[in-house]
């Protein structure tokens, strides 16, 4: 694999409804978009960081400065023998997982084209298609929340997760009760809680859900083991595992008992592959979250949530779920509450350039 020429575009398409969350709301979806070109094969990945970096330090503008100052020039012209050692490659290099995970699953993409094989296959899935969730930010209003949920649930989705913040938690999970009944609903909280909120927590106990996503800031593993330890419902962290060894030491302080890898925040498929198969061996619980990002990174989180041990319901929904519009043909469906894998090799999806041209920030080819 000799890489030949990477062209990265960033664009910008408006969200349906604002994104919100505890620490901030977004209302347009930025995303780079990293094609890779190599041995005649063309792979795309997505750098995907929220904008405003009130998710993560790192932003679209900072990712961008890493792509096209650093990344990717270190990156073209070089030739590796295996899909391993170029994704290492890219992994040991100095830049955030966030602007390195649109190379490095770009070239996941070539190989499973490479090999003639559905990505998903390339991974090592057995199952053709995604369990979906439904995923519903904050509103102003609780009956906003309740008619999202309702306008959405015919769809068939998974399961609900809910946003809460300190101060909008437990009046909207018994509202979601009241009006749903017993479906399968989990909380996360972006890390937006304290141990001193722990009663909250307990309360919450009371409810049935399925996990509470992390309550805790992310480098809270002392006290997100205590608060596991006086709780039915499990934890599970997000923000928290960023690297292998935030997954070991939670691990360790049983902060935990369900993982959300997220290809983001890992920085490709290598890592969050690692995090995976190092989380069964543990006997943790698994499931692929999104920011979410633009139908390449849906679609390859949805690629990674057919693996086996992914036992909870993606945060991966259909294309029109969030976005306007979308750069990939055609665009991700939920029937059933499930997504079908394509068949076709690599990522399976065809990359729209008239959409890539028409929601254009930026654009920068790295050929020589």
């Amino acid at each position: 694999m000799r890489i030949d020429r990477i062209t990265l575009t960033h664009v910008r398409i408006p969200l349906g409804e604002p994104f919100r969350i505890s620490n901030g709301e977004v209302a347009e979806k930025d995303g780079i978009v990293c094609a890779v070109e190599a041995g005649g094969l063309t792979g795309f990945g997505e750098s995907s960081p929220m904008a405003g970096s009130f998710y993560s330090a790192d932003t679209p503008d900072s990712c961008w400065q890493q792509l096209t100052t650093s990344l990717a020039p270190a990156l073209r012209g070089r030739a590796f023998a295996t899909l391993d050692e170029a994704s290492a490659w890219i992994d040991g290099q100095p830049g955030s997982n966030f602007a390195k995970v649109g190379l490095e699953t770009a070239l996941w993409d070539i190989e499973a084209q490479r090999q003639n094989l559905p990505l998903h296959r390339l991974l090592g899935a057995t199952r053709d298609h995604a369990e979906s969730g439904l995923a519903v930010g904050l509103y102003d209003s609780t009956e906003q929340l309740l008619s999202t949920i309702a306008r959405y649930l015919p769809d068939g989705y998974k399961r609900v997760k809910i946003k809460i913040c300190p101060g909008h938690d437990v009046d909207l999970v018994q509202a979601v009760r009241a009006r749903f009944g017993d479906i399968p609903l989990m909380t996360d909280a972006n890390a937006s809680y304290t141990l001193a909120h722990r009663d909250i927590y307990k309360k919450l106990d009371e409810y049935g859900l399925k996990m509470y996503e992390q309550p805790l800031p992310g480098e809270a593993l002392a006290d997100s083991a205590i608060l596991q330890s006086e709780l039915q419902t499990p934890i599970c962290l997000d923000e928290s595992l960023e690297t292998f060894a935030d997954l070991e030491r939670a691990a360790e302080l049983k902060s935990f008992k369900i993982a959300n890898i997220k290809i983001q925040r890992v920085g490709g498929f290598r890592n969050a592959l690692r995090l995976y198969n190092r989380c069964r061996e543990l006997g943790l619980s698994i499931w692929i979250g999104t920011m979410p990002e633009l139908g390449i990174g849906q679609a390859q989180g949805a690629a990674m949530s057919t693996l086996a041990a992914c036992d909870y319901p993606t945060d991966v929904e259909a294309s029109s779920r969030w976005f306007r519009d979308d750069i990939i043909e055609p665009f991700l469906v939920v029937r059933d509450g499930n997504i079908e894998l394509p068949q076709t090799p690599g990522l399976g999806y065809r990359i729209d350039e008239s959409k890539l041209q028409r929601y254009q920030v930026a654009r920068q080819v790295i050929d020589k």
